[in-house]
C-alpha cells in the first residue's frame, strides 16, 4: 500500500491520484493531510505537497490541483533528455523538475478546452489549437509517460510496491456514416443520386456502378463488413466497435433510414462480432433532445442498451456534449481525438472518467481516446495510404513501451474502392496485422 501526503485533499487532487494510481499503475494507495503521522511511517510514501513531508518520493506541487478557478494558465514546456516537462518548480529537493500530476491534470481535464480557443469550420478543437501541437509532443502519450516516471521513482525507493505494468491494447473503431453507397435507399434517393451522377463530368461509371448494385449484379461499395470482420483483434484480446448514424437525414446526416429493415439486419449481424455504439448526428449539440431519439433507434435495432458513443464530424464541445452523454446514461465516449491530426488530444491512450472542470467534479463516464483518423490522414493531412502505415506503426510502436491503448477510427466506405481510396484497404489490413502481431 502506498501512502501519498497532501495538504489539502481537493476534487482536483482526488480525481488526478486515482487516475494516476488505478488506471495508470494499478496501484493500491490511500491518502492522508496528516503531516505529524505521515512523517513517522516506514512504509511506502509519496509527498505532493509545496514543501517536503517525511522521507520518501516528494512531488513539489504548484498551485493548479488545489484551485478551483479555470484561468490562463502560463505554461512552461520544454524537451528534455527525460521527456517534456510541463508546470516546471524549482527547488526545496523535489524528485521531479516539474509538477507531474498538475501536467496530468491539465492534459486529461482538457484544462485548455475550457479557455477560449478559435472554432473550427464545424465548431470543433482543432489539432493547432493544442499545447500538444504548439509545443512538439502531440504524438507522444504524454500522460502515460509522466506516470512512469513517478512509478520508477517509487520502484527505484520502494521495490516492494508491487506496481502492475500495462500490456498494450489494439482497439479497432469503424464509423457507419453510411451502410450502403447504393442499397437499400429508396427508391426516390437513387433516382435523385442517378440524374446527379449523369449530369457530373467523367460521371459515367458511378452510373454505371449504380444500376448494376442495383440490378444485384455486383455488390455495394461500401459493404466492407466481412473484410473488416476478418481483420479483428478479437481472436488476440482486442476489440473491434462499430458506431452507427441514425439521426435525421440532413447535410451532413445522410444515413440509410432507421426504418430500412436491412439495417435492423446488419446491426445484428455486426453485434455478433463487436459492440455497437452510436454515432450521434452533427447537430446534436444544438438539439441534446435529439440524442436521446437516436439511441432510442439504435436500441430498438439491438434489443440491448446502447452505452458507447462517438460524435459524428467529431463535433463536440466541453463540458456540454459530455453531460448530454451522461444524462442519456452513456458509459463510454469514443470522440476524443482530432478531427484534422494524429496523436494524443488529451496526452493519453487509455481509457479514464471525464472530469467536468465547471462543475469542479469527477463523472462517471469515460473517455476512451483514439489517435488515428482514415480521414483525418488522407483529406486533412495529406498523407499517401503508406505514409498513413508508417504513422500507425509509429505510435504502435510508442504505445507498446507504454502498454498503452492504440484506437483507430476508419469508416466502412473508406475500405471500398471508392473516390481514391482503394489503397487504404490494404493500409488498413497492414496495420491490423501489425498492431495485432505487437499485442501477442
Amino acid at each position: 500500500m502506498l501512502t501519498v501526503f497532501v495538504p489539502k485533499l481537493t476534487n482536483r487532487v482526488g480525481y488526478t491520484l486515482k487516475v494516476l494510481f488505478t488506471r495508470l499503475m494499478r496501484v493500491d494507495y490511500c491518502i492522508t493531510t496528516d503531516a505529524a503521522h505521515f512523517a513517522t511511517l516506514t512504509t511506502p510514501t509519496l509527498c505532493y505537497a509545496p514543501e517536503r513531508v517525511g522521507q520518501g518520493v516528494y512531488l513539489k506541487s504548484c498551485n493548479l490541483l488545489f484551485s478551483t478557478t479555470i484561468e490562463e494558465q502560463r505554461l512552461q514546456c520544454r524537451k528534455e533528455a527525460d521527456g517534456v516537462i510541463m508546470f516546471p518548480v524549482y527547488g526545496g529537493g523535489t524528485d521531479l523538475p516539474f509538477d507531474p500530476l498538475a501536467a496530468i491534470f491539465f492534459m486529461i481535464s482538457r484544462y485548455e478546452e475550457y479557455l477560449p480557443f478559435k472554432l473550427d469550420a464545424h465548431g470543433r478543437f482543432g489539432v493547432q489549437q493544442s499545447v500538444a501541437y504548439r509545443e512538439d509532443f502531440v504524438m507522444q502519450p504524454v500522460v502515460e509517460q509522466w506516470g512512469e516516471r513517478i512509478a520508477e521513482l517509487l520502484r527505484r525507493h520502494f521495490p516492494e510496491l508491487k506496481i502492475v505494468h500495462r500490456q498494450f491494447m489494439y482497439l479497432q473503431t469503424i464509423d457507419i456514416d453510411a451502410a450502403w453507397c447504393y442499397k437499400h435507399k429508396g427508391f426516390g434517393r437513387n433516382m435523385a443520386g442517378l440524374v446527379r451522377d449523369a449530369v457530373k463530368p467523367n460521371s459515367w461509371p458511378r452510373v454505371v456502378q449504380r444500376l448494376r448494385v442495383m440490378l444485384r449484379r455486383e455488390p455495394d461499395p461500401f459493404d466492407t463488413y466481412d473484410f473488416i470482420i476478418s481483420h479483428s483483434p478479437r481472436k488476440v484480446g482486442g476489440h473491434l466497435l462499430f458506431f452507427a448514424l441514425v439521426a435525421d437525414y440532413d447535410h451532413y446526416d445522410k444515413p440509410i433510414s432507421h426504418l430500412e429493415p436491412h439495417l435492423r439486419h446488419l446491426m445484428m449481424h455486426l453485434g455478433d462480432y463487436a459492440k455497437i455504439g452510436l454515432h450521434p448526428g452533427y447537430y446534436t449539440m444544438e438539439q441534446p433532445s435529439q440524442f436521446d431519439v437516436e439511441k432510442q433507434r439504435l436500441e430498438a435495432m439491438l434489443h440491448r442498451n446502447v452505452l458507447r458513443s462517438r460524435f459524428h464530424y467529431l463535433r463536440m464541445r466541453l463540458p456540454y456534449a459530455y453531460r448530454i452523454l451522461l444524462h442519456a446514461g452513456v458509459q463510454t465516449d469514443y470522440s476524443m481525438g482530432f478531427a484534422d491530426g494524429s496523436g494524443f488530444r488529451a496526452g493519453i491512450s487509455i481509457a479514464y472518467p471525464f472530469f467536468d472542470l465547471e462543475r469542479d467534479i469527477e463523472t462517471t463516464l469515460d473517455i476512451q481516446p483514439f489517435c488515428t483518423m482514415d480521414t483525418s490522414q488522407r483529406m486533412y493531412q495529406g498523407l499517401t495510404a503508406d505514409e498513413a502505415v508508417q504513422q500507425s506503426r509509429s505510435l504502435i510502436d510508442e504505445l507498446k513501451t507504454t502498454g498503452g491503448t492504440f484506437c483507430s477510427v476508419c469508416h466502412n466506405q473508406n475500405l471500398s474502392a471508392f473516390e481514391g481510396w482503394e489503397p487504404w484497404r490494404e493500409a488498413y489490413a497492414d496495420v491490423a496485422k501489425y498492431a495485432i502481431a505487437a499485442m501477442q
